[in-house]
Parts: structure tokens; sequence; C-alpha cells
């Protein structure tokens, strides 16, 4: 199964940060010994901080009281990159695949091709955007739409993307965005004004993925992934 150059497409629907992160961690461990071949998991989560392995206490900016006022939770991870938020209207993306495989490096072959499937998907929705060589991530002239922070381990990829279709960007002000002081974000809605569909955002987003590292796409389940049933609930709202 590991030689197989396609890829799983997994939508969860609405989890939370938690259960998502702890069905990667399994996902891993059966990825490292080709029990599953290389998966794309989407998802959308609760209003959410994440701090990456180069975030510092000083970049929330929030206190307790008004994270627990505002209904977000705060999370130290173990991705590369700083902090950035997780909530509603945002597209998340949990590529886990063996880089190794598909012979890529990790920057301009990994991390540098998720920019370009953005992107790509980003101007099939109508935004013209772009990558930054001094930031990772997709921008829109001074503004990030796209935050990318992953973890590799013997070869495999977690954690991943978070695309803004139409969050409140407000709770981005709770943080220094992945420690950038200076730069705003945006999100495809604020941008062209008007409402984007979830579904054709979602197709975008898995068609340019898969084009950029090639291979077939077929979508699938958690059932049939897994060698038994997971504690985890995802919810059944689509996105």
């Amino acid at each position: 199964m590991g030689q197989d150059a396609s890829w799983d497409i997994v939508n969860l629907g609405v989890t939370g940060y938690q259960d998502a992160w702890d069905l990667q961690r399994q996902l891993v461990e059966l990825r490292q010994h080709d029990l599953v071949g290389d998966l794309l998991l989407l998802t959308q989560h609760p209003h959410s901080f994440t701090f990456g392995r180069r975030a510092t206490q000083d970049h929330l900016l929030w206190d307790d009281a008004t994270c627990a006022q505002k209904g977000v939770q705060c999370f130290w991870v173990d991705r590369g990159g700083d902090v950035t938020y997780h909530g509603p209207g945002q597209l998340v993306g949990y590529p886990i695949c063996d880089i190794r495989q598909r012979h890529l490096d990790v920057a301009d072959g990994y991390i540098r091709g998720i920019e370009r499937a953005l992107i790509r998907a980003l101007k099939g929705l109508g935004v013209d955007a772009q990558q930054d060589p001094a930031y990772t991530g997709v921008w829109v002239g001074e503004e990030k739409i796209a935050a990318i922070g992953v973890k590799i381990s013997r070869a495999v990829t977690s954690h991943g993307f978070a695309l803004n279709i139409d969050p409140d960007l407000s709770y981005f002000q709770g943080i220094i965005p992945c420690g950038i002081s200076g730069r705003g974000v945006t999100s495809v809605q604020r941008i062209l004004g008007t409402a984007t569909d979830w579904n054709a955002a979602q197709q975008e987003v898995v068609a340019a993925f898969v084009g950029e590292f090639g291979g077939a796409r077929r979508q699938t389940s958690l059932q049939r992934l897994l060698p038994a049933p997971m504690s985890m609930k995802p919810s059944k709202t689509a996105i």
C-alpha cells in the first residue's frame, strides 16, 4: 500500500482540535508501517489558538478570561512554526503522507508545494495570492490568507494548512499571527466581498493539492482506514 501514489480524502466535518490531533498521531503510526496510504484530512475546528515549537507566551495577547469569554481553547503542539488561530469558516487540511516515497524534500518540495497548491486553489476561487520568500504561508499582498505548520516523523507528515474562507477575523486580534508583527490576515470572503460556496472551495483545494503532489484521489472514511473504532466522534456537519 505504501507504494500507491493515490490520496485518500477524508472529510471529518467539524472536529475538536484535540480529537483531530489524536487522530493524526494514530494515522501517522499506521502510515509509518504502510498500513494506510497517503491521506488528506479536511476539517473545521471550534475557536482554538495553537502554539508551535517556535511560539512564545507573549504572542498570546488575550488573557485567560478573554479567551474563555470568547470560547477559545489554547493548545501547545508539536508542529513547527509559531502561533495561529483555527475556527469556524477556516478550511483546515492535514496531509498524512510519506515524503520519502514521494521523493520530496521538506522545504521546497513539501512546504512550498502546499503553498503552490493553495495558490492554485485560490485562483480557482477568484483570488490572486502568492508566496513570500521570507515567510511560510500564502499571502495576498501583506496579508496572510493561509497558514502552514507541519511535523515530519520518520518521513511521515502531520499537521498542515489552514485556509481562511470566511472565518471571524477578529479572533486573530488575540495573537500575533505566526509571530509576525506588522502584517495582517485576510480571507476569501473579505477579498471577494461575497459568500464562498464551501463545497466548491473544498473541491478546488483537493484538486490543486493532488495536482501538485501527483496521483489519483478517492473519497474515503475513517471506518475504512482504522483497524478499530476511534473514540473520536466527528460532527456530521459537512464542509
